[in-house]
């Protein structure tokens, strides 16, 4: 028979690993903006969250360990892993494409201090910037699997390839910035023109 309490005490040890993760992350990501990457220490970072420094080790292995993880965290809150990866294969072309609109509304949304740090920690580690450029690519081939499971529905003249690259083009960053951050745009309207702009873009038909 299972040992009811054991297994309470497991489940509340991993719901304590994760407050300390989430914390070690939060703290680091702000020291990252104030201070810099590369100025940040471990030690600094084991103060601010109020944890041991070998507990930051323990749990990241190195800073970088812990830029992954700052990644890693705002890619869950986006789930833009799980839309371009067709994680609702039932899904219509036109409702994956919303999907990727909202999806990318998040990013962006979200990610102006993620994008900031990693910029930051590239120009002064060459590790991190191989990291940043092993992310866009992943970004990249994310779309082009995306754009594939789309070919069917494309429109005509129009193969996976170069519509990938439309993807890619539209759901920059740049985009999201230029129409919400200097244009006054919505976020709401953003994603909207995203949505309508994507399928008007790629698909035989959308209407």
């Amino acid at each position: 028979m299972m040992d009811v309490n054991s297994s309470t005490k497991t489940t509340h040890r991993q719901r304590q690993a994760k407050s300390t993760r989430d914390m070690i992350v939060a703290a680091a990501q702000a020291l990252f903006l104030e201070q810099g990457y590369i100025c940040t220490t471990i030690d600094v970072i084991a103060e601010r969250s109020g944890v041991a420094v070998s507990t930051v080790y323990a749990i990241f292995g190195s800073k970088r360990g812990i830029l992954r993880a700052i990644r890693d965290t705002w890619h869950e809150r986006t789930h833009i892993r799980e839309v371009l990866n067709n994680s609702q294969p039932s899904a219509s072309p036109t409702e994956r494409l919303d999907q990727l609109a909202a999806a990318t509304r998040q990013q962006w949304e979200l990610g102006a201090e993620v994008t900031a740090i990693y910029t930051g920690a590239a120009a002064a580690d060459p590790t991190a910037a191989a990291e940043l450029n092993e992310a866009l690519e992943g970004r990249r081939k994310g779309l082009q699997t995306f754009t594939k499971n789309l070919e069917p529905h494309l429109r005509p003249g129009l193969n996976a390839s170069h519509a990938a690259a439309i993807l890619q083009a539209l759901c920059m960053p740049e985009v999201f910035d230029e129409l919400v951050r200097h244009s006054g745009w919505s976020a709401d309207e953003y994603q909207t023109w995203l949505g309508q702009t994507l399928k008007r873009q790629i698909l035989e038909t959308w209407e």
